[in-house]
């Protein structure tokens, strides 16, 4: 989907639209996705996306307006390299004004430029001191973010960072539930099966879970769905 380059007149209002949506989002993936198809109508841009930080210090895609944006980030990610991830690492904004023009990134820059796309803004979403993505604006127009663009942009960020961190703590939060509920279940198996206590079930399950290097829950699940457990050791 590419927008028309024209922004839409911004107020308290659209940003305060743009909170309730984010909130009433069902989860996070539909979070990021509220985030860049505001982008995409609010700013003076072609294509939106965003890339998340994850706790394992990889970068994954959260969301993009455009199968071009995937194919920018993901060899952004193979070669480690690129101006999402300096925006990433540094936490500082990232503008090109105009690509052709850009010797940083030169693999970057041909492919870009392939794209037809001329400018790129890339402004990092922060939850406290923690980056934990990066909005990306992309333009078919040399010099096309205006200083107010840029401003919008940073308000952007800090509306999405709040509700993708929220989204991501309830997510969280969500499997840290089904995980205690499969464990249980799995610990009803062992219980019935071989007539051992609450605690016993739980220590063969651990005991399972460090031998086969497995998760807990993935045993659990294993057990649930075989009525056996892991083989291995």
């Amino acid at each position: 989907m590419t927008s028309s380059d024209s922004a839409v007149p911004l107020d308290a209002g659209a940003f305060a639209r743009l909170a309730l949506e984010l909130h009433d989002a069902d989860g996070f993936d539909d979070t990021v996705e509220a985030v860049v198809q505001f982008a995409l109508h609010a700013e003076n841009c072609s294509y939106a996306g965003v890339a998340l930080a994850t706790t394992g210090g990889a970068v994954e895609i959260g969301a993009v307006t455009d199968p071009v944006v995937a194919a920018i980030y993901t060899a952004q990610i193979k070669a480690a390299d690129g101006p999402v991830l300096t925006a990433l690492r540094t936490g500082t904004t990232v503008y090109i004004a105009d690509v052709t023009h850009e010797t940083r990134w030169p693999h970057w820059q041909s492919a870009v430029t392939a794209e037809k796309i001329r400018s790129v803004l890339h402004v990092p979403m922060k939850a406290g001191d923690k980056v934990i993505g990066v909005l990306s604006l992309y333009t078919l127009h040399p010099d096309a973010f205006t200083a107010d663009d840029e401003a919008v942009a940073h308000i952007l960020a800090r509306h999405a960072s709040v509700a993708v961190a929220t989204a991501r703590q309830e997510e969280t939060m969500a499997r840290a539930v089904d995980a205690r509920k499969l464990v249980g279940q799995a610990m009803g198996i062992l219980m019935e099966r071989f007539d051992l206590n609450g605690d016993q079930a739980f220590a063969v399950l651990r005991r399972y879970s460090q031998d086969t290097n497995t998760k807990l829950r993935d045993v659990a699940q294993e057990l649930i769905d075989t009525r056996k457990l892991p083989s291995g050791k």
